[in-house]
């Protein structure tokens, strides 16, 4: 990318796109293109054309989808793979038919296997079955990568995919019901804090290991991907670093400052026993994370009781 692009970031107000308007600004990158869901609906097939057609961006993050946690994905299967679907479709046909010099599109480990081998290497994909908690959200990210392996190869477009693990940060999101797991415990040991709550809950028996990836590290990668990077098999992003849920929660709660107890409700689904990339890909074209955990969780905390309208979410 020329410092005067044209870039669309598609989803900058959510927790990824808004990491990489930060990490494109920090580049130098000043031609930025972005719209609010109320100026552009991306699910609006007519919209998305039109917009395309004007614009006529060089270069697209597609970085906007409807996202959530495991309540979230089991209780809104049609809707998650609906929109997303609609959208991602939308936003990379639109991309084809003018011209994009370049896109990449953001998907989720989630697309990986129930039980793949770990970690899990990005030739995993549709190995074998999927975690049913997301399947329909993991579906529409698997059809969102396929479509632009299939313009590759039918058109000879540059079309590329990341797969990020589990990420948090800045902007990310805190609704008590639709977060994910480490937004979700920072606000309950948060709010267990502020009320004097001797005990917290927290769902399924602590022992899914999870890997966690702070939001501008990935920002960094999909713009170095975006630079350096072209081929039809996506590229994980991660750590290549897990922890348990219950050493998670231990930590949340000791940065939070919450006291108390934690208590673990094992009738509540744990989700993937193990989720952890193979990230040796981005390691061999020259990338690595810088933010530990410790840190990030202090740093999205901070982003926590500074931004209020997150907060409420």
């Amino acid at each position: 990318m020329e410092k005067d692009s044209k870039i669309y970031v598609a989803g900058h107000r959510g927790m990824v796109g808004s990491a990489i308007v930060r990490e494109l600004r920090r580049q130098g990158y000043g031609n930025i293109i972005t719209r609010t869901h109320q100026e552009l609906d991306l699910i609006r097939q007519d919209q998305v054309e039109a917009f395309f057609a004007q614009e006529k961006p060089d270069y697209v993050f597609l970085a906007a989808a409807k996202v959530g946690g495991i309540i979230a994905n089991q209780s809104a299967l049609a809707d998650f793979m609906y929109q997303n679907m609609m959208l991602e479709m939308n936003v990379i046909h639109a991309a084809w038919k003018n011209g994009c010099k370049k896109l990449e599109f953001l998907g989720s480990s989630c697309i990986y296997p129930r039980m793949a081998p770990q970690p899990m290497p990005e030739s995993c994909l549709l190995t074998s079955a999927l975690e049913k908690t997301n399947e329909a959200y993991a579906l529409a990210k698997i059809s969102g990568l396929k479509y632009c392996e299939y313009l590759n190869k039918q058109y000879g477009t540059d079309y590329i995919s990341v797969m990020p693990t589990n990420l948090y940060g800045p902007n990310d999101n805190y609704h008590p019901e639709h977060s994910h797991v480490l937004p979700a415990l920072i606000r309950r040991f948060h709010e267990a804090k502020e009320a004097g709550v001797e005990q917290v809950t927290c769902w399924g028996d602590g022992s899914p290991l999870r890997e966690f990836l702070y939001v501008d590290d990935l920002a960094n990668l999909c713009v170095f991907l975006m630079n350096h990077y072209s081929g039809n098999e996506t590229v994980n992003a991660g750590t290549g670093k897990e922890i348990t849920i219950k050493a998670l929660a231990e930590m949340v709660a000791r940065i939070v400052g919450f006291e108390g107890t934690i208590h673990w409700d094992a009738s509540r689904p744990n989700g993937t026993p193990r989720k952890l990339l193979d990230v040796s890909k981005a390691e061999k074209l020259g990338w690595r994370y810088k933010v530990e955990l410790e840190e990030g969780i202090r740093l999205a905390y901070h982003d926590f009781l500074h931004n209020p309208m997150r907060a409420e979410r």
